[in-house]
């Protein structure tokens, strides 16, 4: 069975007390930029800085007090490790976050500042679940999958869900696409809650295997992309890619060109920090493939997560 509306506000219930409600921002320069009126829904603003944390909430909030003793687990080297961490701080149970040796310093230190046990691994996906699979089995701990849970994704869900309890009539909601975790739970949330709502998904055009799943009819694994949204280098999961096929209008590919310069924009008129995999949702409606003018469109800014000392237009 997958994930309903009915999870998704038992979701939001659950995570109320430890999430941050995020605001919903207009800028008139983007609505002008792009011929539309926009709504940013800005997780870029929620704890650790992206909507991860909504997801790892929620699944560390439904564990049962005797699961949660014995704390939670995953491989990652980015945002849900940090939201996962967070949230069994939250709850006063151990996290234990296996990454890849050759992570960023800054995310290292971010697991390790909110309370995660890290284990070092080589940096291949295959000593990434090993790993985390002999931790497991020395810890007890519950796995739980950045994207391909029922758990994370109706948590996830919970954006698109206060986004439309805020602006009802949204005509879109765009949202990006890695695993998917995200756009499920968004594409739950909005048909959902209002038939005809469309939603539609960003994608890098140099990692763009959920567009090539989508009209394959099935799952093409992410090889070797080369994207700055290095938020969106993961492959749909076995769960994601049901409700995208069934829920989600369609998936547009964004140029790196487009994704730099509407972050840019971004950044310069809304004065809202967004990371690159923020801005692929931005940059459907920045190159303009498909015809969005006149509507009412929800964005779904995904986090805020910027290494300050390498932003995409500075020029070495």
């Amino acid at each position: 069975m997958s994930p309903t509306l009915h999870d998704i506000r038992a979701a939001a219930e659950r995570i109320r007390p430890y999430a941050h409600r995020t605001p919903v921002l207009t800028n008139q320069s983007l609505n002008h930029q792009v011929g539309a009126q926009v709504f940013l829904k800005c997780e870029n603003l929620q704890k650790v800085g992206a909507f991860k944390f909504r997801g790892a909430c929620n699944a560390v909030f439904s564990l049962s007090d005797q699961e949660a003793a014995q704390g939670v687990c995953t491989h990652s080297s980015g945002n849900h490790a940090a939201a996962l961490a967070l949230a069994a701080k939250m709850r006063g149970v151990p996290a234990y976050i296996v990454m890849p040796d050759n992570a960023p310093d800054v995310k290292k230190a971010a697991v390790a500042g909110y309370g995660g046990v890290i284990t070092f691994c080589e940096p291949t996906l295959a000593a990434r679940e090993s790993t985390l699979a002999r931790v497991q089995q020395e810890t007890g701990a519950t796995v739980v999958h950045p994207y391909n849970d029922e758990r994370v994704i109706t948590g996830q869900g919970t954006a698109a869900l206060e986004l439309l309890e805020d602006h009802p009539d949204l005509d879109v909601i765009l949202a990006p696409v890695g695993g998917g975790g995200l756009l499920s739970g968004t594409a739950i949330a909005a048909t959902e809650l209002k038939k005809g709502t469309r939603v539609i998904a960003g994608e890098p055009e140099m990692a763009d295997d959920a567009f090539r799943s989508l009209k394959a009819g099935r799952i093409i694994p992410s090889e070797n992309p080369k994207t700055i949204a290095d938020g969106l280098l993961t492959s749909l999961g076995t769960l994601t890619f049901p409700i995208i096929q069934q829920r989600v209008e369609q998936i547009v590919t964004v140029s790196e060109e487009a994704i730099i310069e509407s972050m840019k924009f971004v950044w310069e008129r809304a004065k809202i920090i967004i990371e690159p995999s923020s801005a692929v949702a931005i940059g459907v409606l920045w190159e303009k493939k498909i015809d969005l003018s006149g509507l009412k469109i929800g964005v779904i800014l995904s986090g805020g997560n910027v290494d300050l000392a390498r932003l995409p237009w500075q020029t070495k």
